[in-house]
């Protein structure tokens, strides 16, 4: 009778470079989880949130107390509390009304982000899946653009914009920021888009699917963390931008950072309606963040271990 030995179930080897790699990862994983980490952490979170509570206890302060003491002396001998700031600021103090440029906020904000997102989903798909001559070239002048300022841009499509006739429109506006987001937004969606295991695209390609199917129903609902994330850094840049604001809009299409700077005149510096108007403004990013903010986690960790 002979017996066998049944074989020994060897595990691969990793290469080098893949082991240094989860050693790194492990290593930085224990760090970032130490208290001293969490310490440090909570330090710059306070001394972050300092100047945003100094803002919103000027903006309950009346007139002249906030642009003659600091903020820290609300509970000092010149200490004052109204609400009348912001119904002021409301009312646009005498001129247009904050709620109009909120209004067009919005309309500039939404195109804005929408567009930007259409467009760079579809470039990222092409260079993370579709092989065509030149690709990697081309990724790499897409990724420079994003070391390019922005306000070299702006005098060139001043002039582009009024031979067409879009100055100072909201196409001005909502084509300025979608230039100036595209490059940032084709490097996330395809560093992600290139996370995504290659034997998922190949195992619809077997079952018929075209490149339209395999990016709708495949990989469109594996990219919502990363268009949510990406989608909330590009509307709190867009509603809290000025240049763009100042360089293209008009009376007409000013967004609410411009009808801020507008309430202060030469003949008065609006010391108390200035801090209740900013409060004001950040109530609808608040809101955007706050009702968004699992989808942005996960869209920041999402490509960061692969497996």
């Amino acid at each position: 009778m002979t017996t066998t030995t049944p074989p020994l179930l060897v595990e691969p080897q990793q290469s080098p470079r893949k082991l240094k790699a989860q050693l790194r990862a492990q290593e930085a994983k224990t760090k970032l989880s130490s208290p001293w980490a969490s310490l440090i952490a909570v330090v710059i979170a306070v001394l972050w949130t300092i100047p945003t509570f100094g803002l919103l206890i000027n903006s309950t302060r009346a007139d002249p107390a906030p642009t003659t003491s600091g903020w820290w002396h609300f509970w000092g001998v010149d200490g004052s509390f109204t609400l009348s700031n912001y119904s002021n600021a409301w009312n646009g103090n005498g001129s247009t009304p904050l709620y109009e440029f909120i209004l067009n906020s919005v309309i500039i904000t939404l195109p804005a982000v929408i567009i930007p997102i259409t467009l760079a989903l579809l470039a990222a798909y092409a260079f993370a899946w579709i092989p065509f001559k030149g690709k990697n070239v081309l990724f790499v002048a897409v990724f420079a653009m994003q070391v390019v300022p922005i306000q070299v841009a702006l005098i060139p499509l001043l002039t582009l914009y009024s031979k067409f006739g879009l100055n100072q429109s909201f196409w001005s506006i909502w084509l300025s920021h979608t230039i100036f987001g595209l490059p940032l937004a084709i490097f996330l969606l395809h560093n992600f888009m290139k996370e995504i295991p290659g034997s998922l695209i190949e195992a619809a390609r077997v079952d018929g699917a075209g490149h339209v199917t395999i990016f709708v129903r495949v990989l469109m609902p594996l990219l919502v963390p990363a268009i949510v994330a990406f989608g909330i850094f590009q509307f709190l840049w867009v509603w809290n931008d000025l240049l763009v604001a100042l360089t293209f809009s008009g009376d007409n299409t000013s967004p609410i950072t411009k009808g801020i700077q507008g309430l202060t005149t030469q003949f008065s510096q609006a010391g108390n309606i200035l801090p209740a108007a900013a409060i004001l403004a950040t109530v609808v990013p608040l809101i955007v963040f706050l009702s968004l903010q699992r989808f942005f986690v996960r869209g920041l960790l999402a490509g960061s271990v692969k497996g």
